[in-house]
């Protein structure tokens, strides 16, 4: 087995010690990653998979549980696998990003993940965290409430991962290298998937079809994922209503929809009453996912993966009458905006929403596209000749060759990182007005160092540099609390008025809407 970075995690010179908790079960799982032959859209290629499946296996666990997961490397490329959304409360090694919290996994070698769930239920998900190839290897986190405790609504029937995804006939790896030398945006993926199968409005896809066969009258919870690389979803089901309860593993406050929009990196525990029109012959209900876009035509895949849902008995698509739900305009800005408001914590005795009243450090970070120039004697294929390049406060990462963890442990940081991330843009401007004339940005490996415990507020504000864009952004190792969020600019003098501090969602991912802002709380109680 390969040895972790390292083997304790101190968090800038501050050791977290908490109280024991209580103990749970341990779940074992190996995870062989290998190259597996796969069919879809007519081609066949070969992709890097999880123990010959695509998606995954589920990793099914309970709060308070151990998860102690073997990864075992048999694919050419450097491997790691992230446990989105898991909090890795003082197991910030375990976490998955290369080079940030860990060294790779390199090819013939292993690596043994070890953390708990705490405080946790819901679903999240695993998927690999080097370059993209998260593209294929990704699958469920199911996380069942401790025994004994019941869900804050009704029981279902019958649980069901649906997990959403993006097919590339190329290969990714070829992909994203090709764009990151040639600067220009990669090549968008062939289809969409529905629990890796495009559906029937594909071309040669009618037979790789995701199928759920429910039983009237019966409630069923379906545990939305969207692991797809680039673009947020819209979900719908025809004649069906959708009751949201849980999202990014956090209990919400139920609410009832037609639509749910999911951001990758998001998921969504939605109930659904298996209720057909009294008096209509047998039907085939379509299940639909497509992307939510405002960027420009050509510039994401504008495609539609499509599930059946089937009432028993079974029938065949081409012989019942078939329903497709409707789904908003693809650039409907209204549409996130009035579903996002609708999330809500539960914020009961028994599940409290303890967001930061008060803030100790406040950021402002704008978040957009920008450029790099073109290097000599090279080509590019970006805006003008440069090289495309998302940044923060005008901040682009340069990935480090040593993981900063281990840098920060054996405190020899120097030419790793340097913690000087501005906290507000240098060069304060309209941020979605007229975008200025320069949009080159700097690059670095800049942190931002955080007291522990310290109450932490983060506003994030999309920019018009190179086209307004819906940004999700992933907070490692914390959920946090959506206060607000809003279009245009932020104003600091007006907005934290309107902060919702009493029920706001909590989250571990968000989308910073287009030509808007949102803000976060959350207290830095986890070291690493």
């Amino acid at each position: 087995m390969e040895p972790p970075c390292l083997a304790l995690l101190v968090f800038f010179g501050t050791l977290l010690v908490l109280p024991q908790a209580s103990v749970g079960s341990t779940r074992h799982y190996t995870f062989n990653v290998a190259m597996q032959n796969v069919t879809r859209l007519g081609s066949t290629r070969a992709i890097p998979t999880v123990n010959g499946k695509f998606p995954g296996p589920k990793i099914v666990t309970r709060d308070g549980d151990r998860v102690v997961v073997k990864v075992i490397n048999n694919v050419k490329d450097n491997v790691t696998i992230h446990w989105h959304g898991v909090r890795q409360l003082r197991t910030g090694w375990y976490d998955g990003p290369a080079y940030v919290t860990q060294c790779p996994i390199r090819t013939g070698r292993s690596f043994v993940y070890n953390f708990t769930v705490t405080g946790q239920r819901g679903t999240l998900f695993w998927h690999a965290h080097v370059s993209w190839m998260r593209a294929t290897l990704y699958g469920p986190i199911v996380i069942f409430p401790k025994h004994g405790v019941p869900y804050p609504f009704p029981k279902p029937d019958k649980e069901v991962p649906i997990i959403f995804g993006e097919w590339f006939n190329a290969d990714p790896e070829v992909i994203i290298a090709q764009a990151l030398q040639t600067g220009a945006g990669p090549n968008v993926s062939d289809a969409f998937t529905i629990n890796g199968l495009p559906g029937p409005l594909y071309n040669f896809s009618s037979k790789d079809t995701f199928k759920l066969k429910v039983q009237p009258g019966k409630l069923y919870m379906l545990r939305l994922i969207n692991a797809a690389l680039n673009d947020e979803l819209f979900f719908s089901i025809a004649n069906h209503t959708l009751t949201v309860v849980d999202v990014d593993a956090a209990y919400v406050k139920p609410f009832d929809t037609e639509v749910v929009l999911i951001t990758p990196g998001q998921t969504t525990n939605v109930l659904l009453r298996a209720n057909p029109h009294p008096g209509c012959p047998p039907a085939t209900h379509l299940m639909l996912a497509r992307p939510y876009s405002t960027a420009n035509p050509g510039t994401f895949d504008n495609t539609t993966a499509a599930g059946v849902l089937e009432y028993a008995p079974p029938g065949h698509i081409k012989t019942h009458p078939l329903f497709r739900p409707t789904l908003p305009p693809i650039n409907d800005t209204a549409f996130p905006a009035n579903f996002s408001a609708r999330l809500r914590s539960l914020a009961s005795a028994e599940y409290p929403a303890n967001v930061p009243r008060e803030v100790d450090r406040a950021f402002f970070f704008t978040v957009g596209l920008g450029t790099n120039p073109c290097p000599a004697n090279q080509t590019c294929q970006g805006p003008n000749g440069t090289k495309f390049a998302a940044s923060i406060n005008n901040v682009s990462f340069d990935m480090p060759a040593t993981a900063l963890l281990q840098a920060r442990y054996y405190d020899r940081v120097a030419g790793v990182y340097t913690a000087d991330l501005p906290f507000e843009p240098l060069e304060p401007f309209n941020y979605t007005g007229t975008p200025p004339n320069n949009t080159n940005v700097s690059n670095g490996t800049k942190v931002v160092v955080l007291r522990y415990n310290a109450s932490v507020q983060v506003v994030m504000q999309d920019t018009s540099i190179l086209g307004a864009e819906s940004h999700p952004l992933h907070l490692h190792g914390f959920d946090f609390f959506v206060v607000g969020q809003g279009n245009g600019n932020y104003d600091p003098a007006k907005h934290p008025a309107g902060f919702n501090l009493l029920d706001p969602v909590q989250r571990n991912t968000v989308a910073v809407p287009a030509g808007g802002w949102v803000a976060i709380r959350f207290f830095a109680d986890n070291p690493g």
